[in-house]
């Protein structure tokens, strides 16, 4: 059966059905990775964890709305004990769950050059994207008791190798796909051209992609591909767009998003049948000082208002959390 390059638009009918009870449901996707500066130069060293404590806050608080997030780790994560307590007490208590997270660039073995082009695991040759990747896996796996069934890529970066590097490793869902937007200018992956709804990377169905959620709203939503393709080459020629209400690209996170804008991506994502909205932010965004969307506490506490709206306005919807592991079973053949 053949398995499809997850850089490539997947052909018509790859679209995944679920079971007809799923109905439309919500995924809290986290990655979960050390504190770097996103503005300077990659480094193997000089990274922090000082948030990994604030992770137990927000634990505590998905459990109260209702959430159950999935904590896509990355190597300093999964080698920090304080993470692998907290993360993995939510694991057991059946409150969260695990997947794993590649950052190419503190994930031994360290045999490539350290550059941009080479944060994108998938750019790396393919033994050595496996070596990392299988590396993390199995850290994962002896730090919380099973194995990850749950990929996203750093930087959402796959590569031509990553479906068959994952069907070998066990992983039956990814959600490094981020719709709407293409990191080719930095030598990454473009996905603006990939589609919203999940669809199946492989013939015998044992791979799926879950995007991560990403919509057009406004008046031209539907020139919304060509819009941002003719960016590329006039960089000024979007931007009055969000500013008039004519054109915006949502994304469902709480990181440079807010919440009124997330909730209009969220009716136009459940308008268009969305089986599975995939919200998604940083770790290091739960405490301040660390990502450009928590500069203080305060911005904290919006985070986590940012939260309760969502979840409301979901709640109100009828719109249910789910997991990975409902996913997959729902997608069954």
């Amino acid at each position: 059966m053949a398995t499809r390059s997850m850089l490539d638009v997947p052909p018509a009918g790859t679209a995944a059905a679920f079971a007809p009870d799923f109905g439309q449901r919500v995924l809290l996707t986290v990655d979960t990775e050390e504190e770097f500066d996103w503005k300077a130069p990659f480094r193997r060293d000089g990274y922090g964890l000082s948030h990994v404590a604030a992770i137990a806050r927000f634990q505590s608080f998905c459990e109260n709305i209702g959430a159950r997030p999935v904590y896509l780790v990355d190597w300093p994560i999964v080698n920090d004990d304080r993470a692998v307590e907290i993360i993995g007490d939510a694991v057991r208590r059946g409150t969260a769950e695990v997947g794993l997270q590649l950052h190419p660039w503190v994930n031994p073995p360290f045999d490539e050059e350290l550059c941009v082009q080479n944060s994108f695991a998938g750019n790396l040759p393919r033994d050595l994207e496996a070596a990392k990747f299988m590396a993390l896996r199995d850290a994962i796996e002896a730090a919380f008791g099973a194995a990850p069934l749950c990929y996203r890529a750093g930087r959402y970066g796959l590569g031509p190798h990553t479906a068959d590097l994952l069907k070998s490793a066990g992983i039956r869902l990814d959600t490094s796909v981020r719709t709407l937007f293409d990191y080719s200018a930095q030598g990454g992956p473009d996905y603006s051209r990939h589609p919203l709804l999940p669809y199946w990377v492989d013939d015998d169905q044992e791979l799926l992609e879950l995007p991560v959620t990403s919509v057009y709203w406004g008046a031209l939503r539907r020139f919304g591909p060509f819009l941002h393709r003719a960016q590329r080459h006039v960089p000024t020629f979007f931007s009055g767009f969000s500013r008039f209400n004519l054109l915006e690209r949502i994304a469902l996170t709480p990181e440079g998003v807010t919440p009124e804008e997330a909730l209009r991506g969220i009716e136009i994502a459940l308008g268009a049948g969305v089986p599975v909205l995939v919200l998604s932010f940083h770790s290091p965004t739960l405490a301040h000082g660390h990502t450009p969307y928590t500069a203080t506490p305060q911005a904290v506490e919006r985070l986590y208002d940012w939260f309760s709206a969502i979840y409301a306005e979901l709640a109100q919807r009828g719109v249910q959390s789910t997991t990975v592991e409902e996913i997959i079973a729902a997608s069954d053949k």
